[in-house]
């Protein structure tokens, strides 16, 4: 028998004891925990988080997907992603599956109207993040890949208290403006002493339908440039395409509908980069 969860019963309050046991035991079926950030919006963290975690399931190994960016909670909707999340007789939230490898954990599942506008301030959000990893019934997880909001505000940070081996991998675009923000993003994880396992770079070229020249519409390599001087890793790079962002909107996966592009092929390398850097 199941129970269905709104986004209200989960800003309840557990004491502060019990409620870091409950963390700590939910992490210790989790093996790598990654957090995709961004020091900026519209660089496509959100897409390269789906598709990183479908790439991975897609290798075979069992994967979840928690959304945390708490006012622009996408994921769902990126995936085909419906309904209403609830409760299994142990009275822990079951993630959407959606794949047999690949569980699913967002605030929009669990709101009856999903235009409604979250207005919580940092307190609810750190709870509704508590919850999201003591209260979900994750299972056993080869990876969690955890979709952070852009910025290093109130989710960012809870995650890395929270998750304390938690990764982060950080998006960017090539051009200077986004790189700028990356920069930002990089010295956050070293302040709150988060391991960066590296940096992606986005909409990385473009290949002309036509012509098949590559046109680097917001420059070339600044990612590998940045990654470079800052002494991090660089786990690749993404090419620009307009079908992505049209399945992405039809909550269709690229992957799926065309294994051979070339951002199904460059999300499958980015996946065992991840995968190798994490196990070295």
């Amino acid at each position: 028998m199941t129970q269905k969860i709104k986004a209200k019963n989960i800003m309840g309050r557990m004491p502060g004891g019990e409620v870091d046991a409950k963390v700590k035991e939910a992490l210790k079926h989790i093996t790598h925990k990654f957090m995709v950030m961004s020091g900026k919006g519209g660089v496509g963290k959100s897409s390269v988080s789906v598709n990183l975690a479908t790439a991975l399931a897609t290798m075979g190994h069992k994967v979840g997907l928690m959304d945390v960016d708490i006012h622009g909670p996408d994921i769902p909707r990126m995936l085909g992603i419906k309904g209403d999340l609830h409760a299994n007789d142990d009275k822990k939230i079951v993630p959407a599956r959606y794949s047999p490898r690949l569980s699913v954990v967002s605030i929009e599942s669990l709101m009856p109207d999903k235009d409604e506008a979250i207005i919580w301030r940092g307190p609810a959000k750190h709870s509704a993040i508590r919850q999201f990893v003591r209260d979900v019934d994750w299972g056993n997880l080869d990876y969690l890949i955890i979709d952070a909001p852009p910025g290093t505000g109130d989710e960012p940070l809870t995650v890395a208290h929270l998750i304390k081996d938690a990764q982060a991998i950080i998006v960017t675009t090539p051009q200077e403006v986004a790189l700028a923000d990356v920069r930002k993003s990089i010295r956050f994880c070293r302040q709150v002493k988060m391991k960066i396992l590296g940096l992606v770079e986005n909409m990385s070229g473009y290949a002309c339908p036509k012509c098949g020249e590559i046109l680097n519409i917001f420059g070339t390599d600044g990612g590998r440039r940045t990654a470079e001087e800052k002494g991090i890793n660089f786990l690749g790079k993404i090419p620009l395409d307009p079908s992505l962002v049209a399945l992405s909107d039809a909550g269709r996966s690229i992957q799926a509908e065309n294994p051979s592009s070339p951002v199904t092929q460059a999300f499958k390398a980015l996946a065992k980069e991840v995968v190798r850097q994490s196990l070295s």
